[in-house]
């Protein structure tokens, strides 16, 4: 059964070893890290991201189409115009990508293969003052740093960038002055550092990325846990404080609850987590009330979103005190900030809601949906893609650049409701 999957074919018989040991030294312990994985993070299935002012799809065969603004050739096709309609990626056809991250500015895809492909800006990090002006990439390049390690995931968080390997070992970039993540490198410096502290021997299956914060959910024969490394500002690291963590920290209070993760979401200043039972539980930032618990207070550690009794959640997506949630039904939820557009129609656009609502114009689609992005940043206007069971793609909120995949009308930069992106996910 472990042979079935991708990652794992390509792996020598040492290094199938090495797995199994990390996994704590069982066939069955490694084949529940293998699923675990997939169950967080879509791997090897599509995918639809919703990047700052760009948009990313990988389809069920491995291709890629991009679309949205392109300042600095984040698209990937050779130049740095605007896309106003998905566009195939063709200089990687052939080569079938498994997963995908937008920043601003640039993108990364990782294939099957465990290589990585980025372009837009050169840089692995936002500039800080007085850091040199960054490059424009247009075309796939291979990430040389990272050859010697086979990654599965890449994670975008501002200052930094993070990657994880198929061995659940996590990977950081930039943003290691004053050991912020770990360890003590200039924030320029473009090679890969293993996260440093309990992680080190612990298998991680899936990591997310905030502003200037890293979540990672690891695998452990106990069952699974999530911890949380960076700037504590806002109580997003979950620990009851506002203090920064330099090294991985367990979020022992989700064991408290009783809440076994399943899938972790980082939000620009808020985080949340799909737990085994299907309950949400999120912390952080409260503003607009992206937390979903009636009002925008802060919350320093974990708290289950009451208002979800009744629903069984699959999956959650945390934007800029934005939040999405995907129930087992296919139904979706949402909460926070009203500018990001929260889908429900003209009639309640830019309204904050703290609790969450279903959002029917989805509903009334009459489709699965099954993953949900949204924009995780302050710098662009939000937009929010939904992916659907049968293959469909659904996009509102920004498309002044065309991350939309839709022509807009002259007098018109956003939409409210749900709208078909004619694109072959096939």
């Amino acid at each position: 059964m472990c042979q079935t999957r991708t990652i794992f074919k390509v792996m020598s018989g040492e290094e199938k070893k090495i797995l199994k040991q990390r996994c704590g030294g069982s066939w069955k312990l490694v084949l529940k890290y293998l699923k675990a994985g997939e169950v967080s993070f879509r791997r090897e299935k599509c995918q639809a991201i919703a990047g700052p002012g760009h948009s990313v799809v990988v389809t069920k065969s491995g291709s890629v189409f991009t679309f949205g603004s392109n300042s600095m050739g984040q698209l990937g096709h050779g130049s740095q115009e605007e896309e106003w309609r998905p566009r195939l990626l063709k200089s990687l056809q052939g080569i079938r990508v498994i997963q995908a991250t937008a920043g601003v500015g640039r993108t990364m895809l990782v294939t099957e293969l465990g290589q990585v492909y980025a372009f837009g800006k050169d840089t692995y990090s936002e500039l800080e003052p007085g850091s040199p002006a960054a490059k424009a990439i247009s075309t796939p390049r291979l990430v040389e740093s990272l050859q010697g390690i086979f990654v599965v995931q890449t994670a975008i968080g501002n200052y930094f960038t993070a990657v994880l390997s198929r061995e659940g070992r996590v990977y950081t970039i930039s943003w290691g002055s004053d050991a912020k993540l770990g360890h003590g490198t200039d924030h320029q410096d473009q090679k890969p550092h293993q996260l440093k502290g309990p992680l080190e021997h612990v298998p991680v299956v899936q990591i997310a990325a905030g502003y200037c914060y890293l979540l990672a959910l690891a695998y452990q024969p106990s069952g699974m846990a999530v911890y949380s490394v960076g700037c504590g500002l806002g109580g997003k690291l979950g620990h009851g404080t506002r203090m920064d963590e330099r090294y991985p920290r367990m979020i022992d209070h989700l064991h408290q609850l009783n809440f076994k993760p399943i899938a972790v979401a980082a939000g620009a200043w808020h985080a949340a987590v799909v737990g085994q039972d299907g309950r949400v539980c999120t912390w952080g930032w409260g503003r607009y009330g992206c937390l979903g618990h009636g009002n925008e207070e802060c919350e320093d550690l974990p708290k289950v979103v009451a208002a979800l009794g009744g629903v069984k959640a699959v999956h959650v997506a945390t934007g800029d005190y934005t939040t999405f949630v995907v129930a087992d039904s296919g139904d979706v939820y949402s909460f926070g900030c009203g500018e990001a557009s929260l889908g429900h129609g003209k009639a309640r656009h830019h309204e904050n809601l703290l609790s969450p609502e279903l959002v029917l114009p989805l509903k009334q689609r009459q489709e699965k949906v099954v993953q949900i992005s949204l924009t995780n940043t302050e710098t662009c206007n939000a937009h929010t893609l939904a992916l659907t069971q049968s293959g469909r793609l659904y996009a509102f909120g920004a498309g002044d650049k065309g991350q939309l995949g839709m022509e807009l009308l002259n007098d018109e930069n956003e939409r409210g409701m749900p709208e078909l992106v004619d694109i072959n996910l096939g």
